[in-house]
């Protein structure tokens, strides 16, 4: 597919960024999610990627949210349509959830604003490391809710409490902030921002990724309760080996060596 919303770049160790690029504010629409369906798909199937980054090319803004003035104006042609607005928010959550079941790490690189859809996009990911800019669920403020996962997500990993004051408060949390109370993984230098992201990148790449993806599964069944997680947990267990990282990791744990998954 020809992307020209966002760009793909595969770099070193098998590291392949997603760069937003939908100007002026990056907002989320369906060209862009279309986009996103069809990255997921290309770089789930793509054995040279072992790590994703989603990152943007606008300097001030990770992901704006939802185009509001479209969904308003066409709410109105969908006046005899109850479930129109629901639908879109449905068609986001979706779009995101593709990154949280992606069987791969992916890595939120934000520098800039993540507010909203932004927000909720990061909280998909598996990580979250954060310059410049701020980051919340701040859709209180103009009388709406957040509706593309947030609510459930930010509730899953900062628990009841946090989330609502989050959100109630449309609270906007700078790197540091979000850092202190889980929401995100870590506060980076901005002005080296992009080193600091491929470092912790390529720090994964090197690793189990296809046993990472396993146990990105397991953690996520979680949510459906502990039988059916465990369930899932055993077999992602022995699905592991059906690669060869045991292998590579057992062999290297008795020759006391750090094992490099990357040449598998």
């Amino acid at each position: 597919m020809s992307y020209q919303l966002i760009d793909i770049e595969r770099r070193n160790k098998g590291v392949t960024w997603i760069l937003i690029n939908n100007p002026p504010a990056n907002a989320i629409g369906e060209d862009l999610m279309q986009e996103f369906d069809h990255a997921v798909e290309e770089l789930t199937n793509d054995e040279a990627t072992r790590v994703v980054v989603i990152a943007s090319k606008n300097p001030k803004i990770f992901l704006a949210g939802a185009d509001l003035k479209g969904i308003v104006m066409n709410s109105g042609d969908m006046a005899d349509d109850d479930n129109f607005i629901a639908r879109e928010s449905a068609r986001m959550q979706d779009c995101f959830q593709k990154f949280a079941d992606l069987p791969k790490p992916v890595i939120a690189a934000i520098n800039g604003y993540a507010l909203g859809g932004g927000c909720e996009l990061a909280l998909a990911c598996d990580f979250r490391l954060m310059g410049n800019g701020k980051i919340g669920l701040t859709e209180v403020s103009l009388g709406l809710i957040p509706g593309a996962g947030g609510t459930q997500r930010m509730t899953t990993i900062l628990g009841r409490a946090k989330a609502m004051e989050l959100i109630f408060l449309a609270k906007k949390l700078e790197a540091k902030e979000a850092e202190t109370i889980g929401l995100i993984h870590r506060a980076v230098d901005a002005e080296l921002f992009e080193e600091e992201v491929t470092m912790f990148a390529e720090e994964l790449s090197t690793g189990a990724v296809h046993a990472m993806g396993l146990a990105k599964k397991a953690i996520n069944a979680s949510e459906k309760g502990l039988a059916a997680g465990l369930k899932v947990e055993a077999q992602a267990f022995a699905d592991t080996f059906l690669t060869d990282e045991p292998s590579i990791g057992l062999a290297a744990f008795f020759q006391k060596q750090k094992a490099n998954f990357l040449v598998n």
